[in-house]
């Protein structure tokens, strides 16, 4: 593509540092290596992608400090989405300690892993609803990462904060290796309404069965997030490393760009750069020279 590109959401862990717990079976074998912000920079330039905001992958304080220094160091790295305890009584002290250490400025969203969650209302408990006011009060968007069935909530959860702006990372897991397309789709839909949701067109492939990734598996499912979000609210995400399972960023990066080709040129551009400057507030960056 010839227009600069931001990949709103991808992922880097070391291994030496810390296990990530998620990984396991021989499914995710692949994946049980670490990944580096060099692995990362060759694969996204090489992409053409011009800026990156990074994710958190494990619920423990001591990786968003870490992401943190990371994208201090980096001319890619331009954002952040960390963890933090939403059911601690001092969220709003600890968002505002994270501001303070080196790169702080570039934390931009929280996120936690609510598909792991057992109560399918957990965004919905007071205390986790306290959490996320502290949220919208320091400025950050918040990254939902939910299981289908966990989009009623989150729904819920955005009707009833409208000052917090929730971005849905992977549009919400749709069942693709099934091919199925309800309730996913209406739950969707029933988000997407809401002004305060912004979605991500992100880790597609890597829910679709082995072997039908292809563009057409992922088209229905882009689809419909393209017209319940339309293109000023849903942005492009490479979901790397975790893509590799099925396809290289190269390809990722290709596939978004197919399943946005009825797109007008302007259109594409929000997807693929300036909604993701605008929801995550990030700085502007140049195509490298």
């Amino acid at each position: 593509m010839n227009r600069p590109i931001i990949d709103a959401h991808h992922h880097v862990w070391d291994l030496g540092a810390r296990p990530q717990p998620w990984i396991t079976g021989e499914a995710l074998a692949p994946l049980a290596r670490s990944f580096s912000a060099a692995d990362l920079t060759a694969q996204a330039r090489a992409a053409g992608v011009t800026g990156t905001v990074v994710v958190q992958t494990v619920c423990v304080p001591e990786e968003t400090p870490e992401l943190l220094a990371l994208a201090a160091g980096s001319d890619l790295v331009a954002g952040v989405v960390g963890w933090t305890d939403l059911t601690a009584p001092d969220v709003a002290d600890t968002i505002a300690a994270l501001r303070e250490r080196p790169g702080g400025d570039r934390l931009v969203g929280i996120r936690h892993q609510v598909q792991e969650e057992p109560d399918p209302c957990w965004l919905l408990r007071p205390d986790v609803r306290r959490g996320l006011t502290a949220v919208a009060a320091a400025g950050l968007v918040y990254d939902l990462v939910v299981t289908p069935g966990q989009l009623a909530a989150a729904a819920d959860a955005a009707a009833r904060l409208t000052g917090l702006t929730f971005v849905l990372d992977h549009l919400g897991k749709p069942p693709i290796a099934t091919g199925e397309l309800e309730p996913w789709g209406a739950d969707l839909r029933r988000l997407a309404a809401l002004p305060n949701t912004v979605g991500k067109l992100s880790g597609l492939v890597t829910e679709a069965a082995p072997g039908n990734g292809r563009t057409e598996d992922l088209r229905p499912y882009a689809d419909i997030a393209l017209d319940a979000f339309g293109p000023q609210r849903l942005m492009f995400g490479s979901d790397w490393p975790v893509c590799t399972l099925r396809a290289d960023y190269t390809s990722v990066v290709g596939t978004a760009d197919r399943l946005t080709e009825a797109l007008g040129p302007d259109e594409k551009d929000a997807v693929f750069h300036r909604n993701a400057l605008r929801v995550y507030g990030l700085t502007d960056l140049c195509p490298p020279g």
